[in-house]
């Protein structure tokens, strides 16, 4: 059924009052990295003003600093959000799509009482030439709002692979209506198709070689249309913690799969010392990673668990399961002992 096995213990204490949390690995903590830098492109966008006037800056890549920069010069004639007082207060973010998560967002100064900013402000995102190729820039212009509420005021996107290099003057571009793929929601880094089963405690009779405890079993099959971060394809691996456990005795991972979109793994994992009340408390975190010598990247992950945001009675930010994830790790809960066949889209985490 699959090319290896591993068996692992759920390990923490189930009646402590705070998570038990361990040594993270280097791995973990660019998981925590990147996720506190995840947010929609759109996120906080509390205004419903239309989108008008324009942005100037310009694009350069400098090849000795293995840079991309954005050059953000100023905007003219920008919406007005505050109608009473006549102002907006603008500011302008940039992302690098699709994997906004991989190399964050930049932003510039926030410029007060004005829809006629000014920045001269140069926004750098370190990055391999053939990278940056098959990325897109998507520039908006935003008022910030002292309380958080901020409105979006335009946009422009930019393909990157048809842009002309040798145009490094600054240009006026119009600031467009968000795009409709956006405004939708559309992420998309692929589907994982995987199985999951639990074995209670006691489930399979008194033999000693059956388990004094419960089992978690997760039979990571395949992944359909990875994000492509390079023209040679991605290397891609699969890692996997029982949160809220983060320690090494929880971190297991496939083996690399080299120049496919469509990875096949077939690999599983046993986590033991599970009891059936665990299963409201916990959630199993994989993450899918393209690998490179100095660093891996992330691609996508799910969370099965509840999605209650709760463990053991602590507030937590990674128990964020989607309606599907919540539904797939509901039915495994309702049908001991059985094989329960998913196929989850990967999201950021």
């Amino acid at each position: 059924e699959s090319d290896t096995a591993s068996e692992i213990s759920f390990q923490f204490n189930r009646h402590k009052k705070t998570p038990s949390i361990g040594s993270h690995s280097s791995d973990m903590a660019s998981v925590s990295s990147v996720s506190g830098s995840v947010l929609s492109v759109y996120s906080g966008d509390f205004g419903s003003v239309d989108a008008q006037g324009t942005v100037e800056f310009a694009l350069d890549y400098d090849e000795k600093n293995r840079e991309f920069q954005v050059h953000v010069s100023q905007c003219k004639d920008l919406a007005v959000v505050d109608e009473k007082k006549g102002r907006s207060d603008p500011y302008v973010k940039t992302y690098l799509l699709p994997d906004k998560a991989r190399m964050g967002k930049r932003k510039t100064s926030v410029k007060k009482r004005t829809v006629n900013p000014i920045y001269n402000e140069v926004l750098r995102y370190k990055i391999e030439k053939m990278v940056l190729l098959i990325q897109k820039l998507n520039l908006s212009v935003w008022h910030n709002d002292p309380l958080g509420r901020n409105s979006f005021l335009g946009e422009i996107e930019i393909d990157l692979a048809s842009w002309d290099w040798s145009n490094r003057k600054l240009n006026w571009y119009p600031l467009k209506p968000r795009s409709l793929s956006a405004v939708n929601g559309v992420d998309h880094r692929g589907v994982m198709s995987l199985s999951i089963k639990y074995v209670p405690p006691g489930s399979l009779g008194k033999c000693p070689k059956n388990p004094p405890s419960g089992e978690v079993h997760i039979w990571v099959k395949d992944v359909k249309d990875l994000l492509q971060l390079r023209p040679s394809g991605v290397d891609s691996f699969v890692k996997c913690y029982v949160l809220p456990d983060t320690s090494k005795k929880s971190y297991q991972k496939t083996r690399v799969i080299k120049r496919d979109t469509n990875p096949v793994f077939n690999h599983t994992i046993v986590y033991d010392g599970f009891h059936t009340e665990d299963l409201k408390d916990a959630c199993v975190e994989l993450t899918v990673w393209d690998h490179e010598k100095l660093t891996n990247h992330f691609l996508g992950g799910i969370r099965l668990g509840l999605g209650t945001g709760l463990s053991y009675g602590i507030s937590v930010d990674w128990m964020d399961s989607t309606q599907e994830e919540v539904a797939f790790w509901q039915e495994m809960m309702l049908a001991a002992n059985e094989w329960i066949e998913g196929l989850l889209p990967l999201r950021s985490l």
